[in-house]
């Protein structure tokens, strides 16, 4: 489907830890689908144009990342969200999750809001999503999300990953599946290395699971595909101390945050490896600098697996508001990206 003319996209700027979350308001034309499932097919399908002219360049930049608040079809939830990345669709965006909260409480999309916390339930491509929100009657701060149930798919999963040679992983579902590996496996400091080294390590791992991991959720359609790799310190005992981490997802794009979702999993799996127990909080830090907080809040089952349901911590915040237009005889403007 062509840009229907004139084009003008409204939206909110947010950030979670550095992350950026772009919050499209209107402009783009309806969705169809009676589910949240077949609306992101109908946009993949005949709409996915927007996609890149909101995330690309010369509006985005290859690591925007951005958010589409529709309908839910799942009665007890106050909104459904589409996210959208330089590569496509996520599954899940825990940072993404931590600024809407805030956005739906100022434009009035929560259904019953309450003092001194508002809880939030969030329709996402993973599955429902409650998150609470402080609230004093006039502003709003932290929000905290509790995960769909998070699971160990496999551990000690060992690789032979071209330029880095044999690299072992363990593949866990924070809502999205994930690599998790220590970043000195590849020599690297993730405090220290250089971005640029950080991220191509993490990416030729993502790209051999890719290639040779069949994965399978038990209950959730559309999840079953290696989303990222998360690089850590490697510091999993249970500590009072900070654990940084770095996730690369989609297509070689760094979360500036700890990453909700890939926080997610991170405590699942210290949690599975008997490392920290139920409500033992760590702290996790992204390349921004800032910081989430993470526990584990209960244990339930997915399918044939052990899971867990976990909770995430952290701030989001309003940067400003865009009105996006394109002329059309634009083709540049239309979107491209740069590594």
């Amino acid at each position: 489907m062509p840009f229907q003319f004139p084009l003008k996209i409204s939206t909110t700027e947010m950030h979670t830890g550095g992350q950026p979350i772009r919050v499209v308001e209107n402009g783009i034309p309806e969705l169809q689908g009676a589910t949240l499932l077949e609306k992101i097919s109908f946009m993949k399908n005949n709409l996915d144009e927007y996609r890149k002219l909101l995330m690309g360049e010369p509006r985005g930049h290859y690591e925007m990342f951005g958010a589409i608040i529709v309908s839910p079809d799942i009665e007890s939830c106050d909104f459904a969200c589409i996210f959208i990345h330089n590569e496509g669709y996520a599954t899940m965006c825990g940072d993404a999750v931590i600024s809407l909260m805030r956005y739906a409480m100022k434009k009035g999309l929560v259904k019953n809001v309450t003092l001194p916390e508002t809880r939030v339930n969030i329709q996402c491509p993973c599955g429902p999503v409650t998150a609470y929100v402080t609230y004093d009657g006039q502003s709003t701060g932290a929000v905290r999300f509790q995960s769909v149930p998070c699971f160990v798919f496999q551990t000690d999963l060992i690789l032979e990953v071209p330029s880095y040679g044999q690299i072992t992983v363990d593949i866990v579902y924070g809502g999205a599946f994930y690599a998790i590996v220590s970043a000195g496996q590849y020599c690297l400091d993730i405090r220290e290395s250089k971005v640029s080294d950080l991220r191509a390590a993490a990416d030729a791992t993502t790209d051999i699971l890719r290639k040779q991991l069949e994965l399978s959720h038990p209950e959730t359609e559309g999840v079953s595909f290696v989303y990222g790799t998360i690089l850590t310190d490697g510091n999993d005992d249970y500590s009072e101390e900070i654990t940084d981490t770095m996730c690369v997802y989609a297509e070689k794009q760094v979360d500036r945050s700890p990453c909700g979702s890939g926080t997610s999993s991170r405590i699942a799996l210290q949690y599975f490896k008997n490392k920290v127990k139920v409500n033992q909080s760590r702290t996790f830090r992204g390349p921004s600098g800032d910081v989430f907080t993470a526990k584990v809040v209960k244990e339930v089952s997915c399918g044939k697996y052990r899971a867990v349901v976990t909770e995430v911590k952290g701030h989001g915040y309003f940067c400003g508001n865009s009105t996006f237009t394109l002329e059309e005889n634009d083709v540049t403007g239309r979107g491209f990206l740069l590594q």
